[in-house]
């Protein structure tokens, strides 16, 4: 591994890159590959590839005990799933969608495109999660829908936001694709409000090569989104709805599911590990926060989030960069707010202070299935040389600019 001695030896001035092959924030999750191929054998004999085949039957059996609902309705994509969900629940006449504004960088694009208007509210300045509090203050004669968002780590108080629907007659739908593991004192995800959405892709905690699902307790939602998702087809022939689009999971998504479904508790046994490894590793380092996990609820140790603090010598950016040139793919976290994205549709204003502030504050770390505990080791080292240099790094960069 190439050690750093001087300012001169970062990859950003010309040095050698520290990491061959990049270390990314994605899970990619490789599950067993022979259990993969069993599966695949079961579509491949009975010559059946999609239209709610016997994987995709096992599939949303096997997610709606594991997060013991009563039905999961799988879909292409975690996008249709988000889509036809809120589609589905959205009470007619209204145009607001409330939802927050630190999250996935698409979430107001979805909302647009089925003509709602984004309401965006605050957070909480520890957890990042959405809550009563910040979402009461929005919610008005206009309000269709609630989107309660999981933050990245740890979860939002679903309980207590689903409470504030039921009392508003709202439906609330949860994004929880970044909560697939997460239990909380008042249940296990994927219970809570009317429905939740996960998503498939590989970046997240089950690879199934892309695509997604919802689980709920509502036979009638679940039956609608099975019609809507198969082009809105009841029975044989009879369509019962113009929403109707193609958004099945086909046999080889479910496959590759399956055998992610199968490894969890090695791969939660895998995150933790390196979870460790960064919060034994950052604990002294001065100016860099661990956004830390509730071990007082099971949790996947899926992500690693970073707080940049009034002690640490770099903006947010100018770190960012820097481990980029090493091949540490670390990313902003939610930035830029959506609030403050430039919109070609209508979004309802908002003056969101505080998520200005933690839009620039926080930063993902590499995590995932690729990424081993020696590579945290380095990139914690790289971050340390970072704090140790920075008079002669801020001075190489200023004199940068200038040639």
């Amino acid at each position: 591994m190439i050690r750093k001695n001087n300012v001169e030896d970062l990859a950003v001035f010309g040095g050698d890159v520290l990491f061959d092959q990049p270390r990314s924030t994605s899970n990619l999750l490789q599950p067993d590959v022979d259990k993969f191929l069993s599966y695949s054998k079961v579509f491949f004999e009975k010559k059946q590839y999609t239209n709610n085949g016997p994987l995709v039957e096992l599939l949303e059996k096997r997610l709606a005990e594991f997060h013991e609902v009563g039905h999961c309705v799988s879909f292409s994509t975690g996008f249709w799933g988000l889509i036809l969900a809120i589609k589905s629940l959205a009470l007619e006449g209204r145009t607001e969608i409330i939802m927050p504004s630190l999250t996935y960088r698409r979430m107001a694009d979805m909302a647009a495109w089925l003509n709602l208007k984004p309401r965006f509210c605050e957070v909480d300045a520890t957890s990042l999660a959405m809550t009563v509090d910040t979402v009461a203050p929005c919610i008005n004669k206009n309000t269709a829908i609630i989107l309660g968002v999981h933050p990245i780590v740890n979860c939002c108080d679903a309980d207590a936001l689903a409470s504030l629907a039921r009392e508003h007659n709202i439906p609330i739908l949860f994004d929880s694709v970044e909560s697939v593991y997460e239990s909380t004192d008042k249940g296990k995800v994927g219970g809570f409000g009317n429905a939740e959405c996960f998503s498939l892709h590989a970046c997240k905690l089950f690879n199934g090569f892309g695509g997604g699902y919802l689980t709920t307790n509502d036979e009638g939602l679940a039956d609608r989104l099975s019609s809507l998702r198969s082009f809105g087809f009841v029975g044989s022939d009879q369509v019962a709805t113009q929403w109707g689009v193609n958004a099945k999971l086909n046999e080889m998504h479910a496959a590759m599911t399956l055998a992610s479904l199968d490894d969890i508790e090695s791969q939660i046994a895998s995150n933790r590990s390196r979870y460790k490894t960064y919060q034994k590793a950052l604990s002294s380092l001065a100016g860099i926060r661990l956004l830390e996990f509730d071990e007082e609820n099971k949790t996947a140790y899926k992500n690693i989030v970073i707080e940049v603090e009034g002690e640490w010598p770099l903006t947010r950016d100018q770190t960012i960069d820097i481990l980029n040139a090493e091949n540490i793919l670390a990313r902003p976290h939610y930035y830029p707010a959506l609030h403050r994205k430039s919109m070609q549709y209508d979004f309802v204003p908002a003056h969101l202070p505080l998520t200005d502030k933690l839009a620039e504050s926080y930063i993902n770390l590499p995590c995932g299935q690729l990424v081993s505990n020696e590579d945290i080791l380095h990139i914690v080292d790289t971050l340390k040389f970072l704090s140790i240099n920075a008079e002669k790094l801020k001075a190489r960069l200023e004199k940068g600019k200038t040639l």
